[in-house]
């Protein structure tokens, strides 16, 4: 962190108060991402030892503030010991914000909003953004080209294809990439490609104005690409009319940066969403049947949803029989429907306590789970100004946040935890209980379950519920 830390100096002339890892250990990234704050600001920090890629997104980066588009200022950089400090965007991902403003497909209208306003700026980052973009620093390919599909299909066809159990023609399978392969091409190539413009990397601030970030992986390439990868985002899961909405914004957003001639642009849109759906199984594959990071995999049950909502509606001006067989099994195959959520979800109950009023009861038949004793961290509740707050309020929270000692606690918790609800779910078990207790019931316990429920919020198959039991113990609080 040493180095991070001499960054934070340099630019703001102040300490660093505080450090905060970011990146969970759901990443697929093997960035480590580091909130650093003190009197004078908070920056994020990043440490990759891919020089490639950290040269990449500061020349971008650089690039794209100085002609006003949205993203992270660059503070401070040490290429020589694979750092570099950014400007803090929030906490708030278009995801998250987006899953907190639906009820299954019935999504709110100020998450619609906020894809409209996503979509609306894109098109500046492929015209406006190409223009003038030094190329060369692109890594690894400075152009979505043959080189750059014939990875993605590859990766597909042995990380996904080969270890899901799907049956296919080699020579046929060969054949048909090479001729998606030509059709892809033949779009018109000569805008920036972001290749990675899905909702966990753009930034909702307070206003509700996206910020971008995570475009290292850009090149040249074609205008579908991107959009086919926002809208297709697996997990996001929007429903089809939105979808379609959505391109419809973009497409007349586009029109206003270049000469737009909508049926060509369509002719090769739907071909350029079964590619980025193909990148991205290849990319499941490769962490969960391969890496056996099972969580990958949650993702897969939508990206069959996708590919059959495709077979149903969308007829490509190419033919691609194999190919096409093979998506007729993935959608088909007993495997990969075992991995969407089961019938009775895995059920569990978080819980925050006071040990002074006695341990949590089980009323499932269970026995229980965890009863986790959050006194081994720092109390808020000895600081005066804590007293009438509880783990949920902000300052608690940065409090803790602050504290090594409560990181190495909640790391250790989310490792048990995981364990568990994976080995619950895949023996079907029903209920699991994860219990934390403090002196109070207020401030640490209360902390720590929010933060796990909110860690397992999300997962395929798991349904938490979360409960302070000593709420009703609370000092009231006066209005301001």
């Amino acid at each position: 962190m040493e180095v991070l830390e001499e960054l934070y100096r340099q630019h703001f002339q102040a300490p660093v108060a505080a450090v905060r890892p970011l990146q969970g250990e759901l990443g697929g990234s093997g960035r480590r991402i580091i909130r650093l704050s003190g009197q004078a600001g908070t920056a994020i920090g990043i440490l990759y030892n891919v020089r490639e890629e950290n040269i990449a997104f500061l020349e971008f980066s650089r690039h794209f503030h100085a002609i006003g588009l949205p993203v992270p200022q660059i503070y401070g950089e040490a290429l020589d010991r694979d750092a570099y400090l950014e400007e803090d965007l929030g906490d708030t991902t278009l995801y998250e914000f987006l899953s907190k403003h639906r009820t299954g497909e019935d999504i709110a209208s100020a998450a619609i909003e906020g894809y409209r306003k996503v979509v609306a700026i894109l098109p500046r980052f492929q015209v406006e953004g190409g223009r003038g973009l030094n190329y060369r620093v692109c890594y690894p390919r400075g152009s979505f080209d043959r080189q750059s599909i014939n990875w993605d299909l590859n990766y597909f066809k042995y990380y996904f294809l080969r270890l899901a159990g799907i049956p296919f023609n080699e020579q046929g399978l060969e054949d048909d990439f090479v001729q998606l392969t030509d059709f892809l091409l033949s779009a018109d190539r000569d805008y920036f490609l972001y290749r990675d413009f899905q909702s966990r990397n753009i930034m909702l601030s307070k206003d509700g104005s996206p910020r971008f970030v995570d475009y290292q992986g850009g090149r040249r390439g074609a205008l579908q690409y991107d959009i086919a990868s926002l809208l297709y985002d697996a997990k996001a899961d929007l429903p089809p009319d939105l979808r379609l909405s959505l391109l419809d914004s973009y497409l007349e957003a586009l029109s206003t940066h270049t000469r737009l001639d909508r049926a060509a642009f369509l002719q090769h849109y739907y071909a350029y969403v079964y590619i980025r759906i193909f990148q991205a199984l290849g990319a499941y594959g490769f962490r969960g049947f391969y890496e056996r990071k099972t969580h990958f995999l949650q993702s897969v049950p939508y990206a069959l949803k996708n590919l059959s909502w495709l077979q149903r509606n969308v007829e490509l001006p190419i033919q691609l029989p194999t190919l096409m067989d093979a998506v007729r099994g993935i959608i088909a195959s007993p495997k990969l429907q075992a991995l969407a959520a089961p019938e009775h979800p895995l059920r569990v109950r978080i819980l925050s306590f006071s040990f002074h009023r006695g341990l949590p009861v089980d009323n499932t038949g269970n026995g229980g789970g965890f009863v986790f004793d959050a006194r081994a961290i720092p109390n808020p509740g000895r600081e005066e100004q804590f007293k009438s707050l509880t783990g949920k309020d902000d300052a608690v929270i940065a409090y803790l946040q602050q504290q090594a000692s409560v990181h190495q606690f909640l790391a250790s918790v989310k490792s048990l935890v995981d364990m568990s609800v994976e080995n619950y779910r895949g023996r079907g078990f029903g209920h699991l209980m994860v219990c934390f207790g403090c002196t109070g019931g207020q401030h640490r316990s209360v902390y720590l379950a929010e933060q796990v429920a909110k860690y397992l919020s999300g997962r395929l198959g798991v349904e938490v519920v979360l409960e302070h039991r000593e709420q009703s113990h609370w000092p009231v609080k006066t209005p301001a």
